[in-house]
């Protein structure tokens, strides 16, 4: 136990229950929910089991009006759906935390595709999102039904087993906040006008899910103070710290953000300290005796400890940064804070909520495998025949394959071809304002520097000859992809025509440090992902005149799903980088480049001095065709020649690192309990099926 950090680990009581600690998992989604229980379970227990006094499940929907499909999160509709939920439960107080529940209700932010039941809100609107159904105004009947639903949902909480009821007014997703919000409830009763009015409705729920669960459950709040838009939005220096004053001693528990869900977890390219929201929710322990918990993705217990010493908060909150280390609590009670696994902001486990799949993460490749694979954050099977392995590349696949082999005790060697360990991790950590990533190199390397059964060596770029040598007889290439200099893409599957005198660059130029020289530069952004904007604003801030191409209607629309387009398409335009929007590049001279609208076929002819193209990845498998070769040929005694990574499939950082992961999980592994796991599935029991389901 280390004593600057002693106060983290001191019990705090909400309410009627007592968390062991001041590590408090907040409700976040898993993109597992009601689909899939059994692996939400098992995620939740990974997490009290790596030491979160409180973990909370995600947002979980209480009627059938507030039906979120095709998103999976939880259900609590009526007692049928009782038995997934004591799976979380059962699994949370297994490993010895508090198990909270995030009951919600979305109004309008939800279009009830699947039950089709009416959309309420406060007021006459549209819906959230691209549905061509409206909300309607809720009457009084509906108030009044929505309380019961409430009501009814928070006794079955109680029932699973939740020792933390959740009344949620945040992220502009749910009704309670719509109804605190002037812009969305527009009532002239008296559930709207003024903020008492419009406060109303949380107030009565918050007093009827206190009677509801008695004195077995702690209440707690959870509410946005800032909307981050300014006078056009509820501001904390104003109706948020109104609404916290005057319900203040009502939850037993205030678990404080920004709204909307794009703020609160606004990712390290726009928010690159951990804390930014303090500044937002310092004042709520000013006027409440109640606990208090807040995110902000920290990953520093110093900051952690002093936010607790300075009354800012009583509890750590985190979801990405228990996303990206579930553990994070142990290692700092153990004194092993190097371990961790820190957070980069990238907002891949966003992405997968936003997909409707099963969540992941660039730092943690077992987060989602838990049920599936078996896999735990910690611990992996030790060598069983074999002594020895070679990987070649140290990116971010190579890297980990590395560190996990070694954990496994083998004997590892890893060879990366150039002088600087990392990759693309680390090459893309140097564009402007994704520093944060390199967090994924610098993790894997410390650790690989700490173990004795591990040896590096830079600037060695083996050929086939050099490998069959190390006579080491199972190897893994990691050999990455490069960026292709030819425009072929998503929107064009030939060569671009290029005349000679024109600077062609390339994603990998830029990240390797050659820049433009001088005059005019056209981005051609046919990859589509994220690293168009990231070089359009990369090359901005270093001076030079941008202009972005591509096919898209938006730029980078991939980052819809990391919640950053906005952002990023706002921040290009601040810089003064033209956009031209569903263009395709169609030639390439020597003094400019030719456009046509994707649509029209009009032509556009761009002065410009070079063209930096950001297209597709050709895998680099030279070394391992060679390797197979000598293999076929004279039968070169390789136990194990796989290839991994983005040599294997180009991808984003987060598939490299799980396939690295997986490699390493895989090797001497029985192939028939390998591809099992691949189609590990929870299938729905119809040895009931004749009995009625109300």
């Amino acid at each position: 136990m280390n004593d600057p950090y002693s106060i983290l680990f001191e019990p705090v009581k909400i309410g009627p229950v007592t968390a062991k600690n001041r590590f408090y998992q907040v409700p976040h989604c898993t993109g597992m929910g009601h689909l899939h229980p059994q692996a939400e379970a098992t995620l939740r227990r990974i997490k009290a089991e790596g030491g979160w006094g409180v973990v909370c499940n995600q947002e979980t929907e209480i009627h059938p009006t507030s039906d979120l499909s095709p998103f999976p999160e939880h259900r609590l509709w009526d007692d049928n759906d009782l038995p997934p939920l004591q799976l979380v439960t059962e699994a949370i107080h297994e490993a010895g935390s508090l198990a909270g529940i995030e009951l919600a209700h979305n109004g309008y932010h939800v279009a009830n595709q699947v039950t089709r039941a009416p959309i309420l809100a406060p007021s006459d609107a549209v819906v959230h999102g691209l549905s061509p159904r409206q909300a309607r105004a809720m009457d009084k009947s509906d108030i009044r039904a929505f309380r019961q639903w409430h009501r009814d949902a928070a006794r079955r909480a109680r029932d699973a087993g939740f020792d933390i009821v959740y009344v949620y007014a945040g992220h502009r997703m749910t009704l309670l906040h719509h109804f605190l919000l002037p812009d969305l409830n527009d009532r002239m009763d008296e559930y709207g006008g003024s903020l008492e009015n419009r406060v109303r409705l949380l107030r009565e729920v918050l007093e009827e899910t206190c009677e509801a669960v008695g004195d077995t459950c702690a209440i707690a709040m959870r509410f946005a103070v800032d909307e981050m838009s300014g006078s056009d939005g509820m501001q904390a220096a104003e109706e948020g710290r109104a609404v916290v004053e005057m319900l203040a001693e009502m939850p037993d528990l205030w678990d404080v953000n920004v709204s909307d869900w794009s703020n609160d977890s606004a990712t390290s390219r726009f928010e690159p300290n951990e804390g930014y929201q303090n500044p937002y929710i310092d004042f709520v322990k000013q006027v409440t005796t109640k606990p208090v918990v807040g995110v902000g993705r920290f990953t520093s217990p110093d900051m952690m400890a002093s936010l607790v010493r300075k009354g800012v908060l009583d509890f750590i909150g985190a979801a990405r940064p228990s996303i990206a280390d579930p553990f994070l609590p142990r290692k700092i009670e153990e004194g092993r804070i190097d371990e961790i696994r820190e957070c980069i902001g990238c907002n891949i486990c966003v992405s997968c909520d936003n997909l409707c799949i099963p969540i992941r993460c660039t730092q943690n490749p077992t987060m989602g495998e838990e049920w599936r694979r078996g896999w735990h954050p910690e611990k992996i099977a030790p060598k069983v025949r074999e002594d020895a392995a070679l990987v070649v590349g140290a990116g971010p696949a190579g890297l980990e394959c590395a560190m996990q082999l070694a954990k496994r005790g083998y004997e590892v060697t890893l060879a990366e071809g150039t002088g600087q360990l990392g990759g693309r991790a680390a090459r893309e950590a140097g564009l402007h304002g994704l520093g944060a990533w390199k967090r994924v190199a610098d993790h894997r390397i410390h650790d690989l520097q700490q173990r004795a059964n591990v040896s590096i060596y830079r600037e060695s770029a083996l050929t086939a000859d050099d490998i069959v040598g190390l006579g080491i007889p199972n190897v893994f290439v990691a050999t990455g992809a490069r960026w292709r200099r030819d425009g072929v893409g998503r929107h064009r599957r030939k060569p671009l025509p290029m005349a000679e005198g024109m600077a062609i660059l390339t994603p990998d130029d830029i990240m390797e440090g050659h820049l433009p020289t001088c005059g005019p530069v056209v981005i051609y952004d046919d990859d589509q992902i994220y690293l168009g904007g990231v070089l359009a604003d990369h090359l901005s801030v270093a001076g030079h005149e941008v202009t972005l191409v591509t096919p898209s209607p938006i730029v980078s629309p991939w980052t819809e799903n990391t919640l950053e387009q906005t952002r990023i398409q706002k921040s290009l335009i601040a810089r003064g980088v033209r956009i031209m929007a569903n263009h395709a590049v169609t030639a390439i001279g020597a003094s400019s480049c030719d456009v046509a609208c994707t649509y029209s076929g009009a032509e556009t002819s761009l002065p410009c001095a070079a063209v930096v193209l950001v297209t597709e990845r050709q895998r680099e498998v030279a070394l391992f065709d060679a390797l197979q070769r000598r293999q076929d040929a004279d039968g070169t005694p390789f136990r194990t020649l796989e290839l991994i990574g983005d040599a294997a499939q180009p991808g984003l950082i987060a598939d490299a690192v799980y396939a690295g992961h997986m490699a390493a999980r895989n090797f001497e592994g029985d192939p028939d309990e390998v591809a099992r796991q691949i189609f590990s599935r929870e299938l729905i029991d119809l040895a009931d099926k004749d009995r009625p389901r109300r």
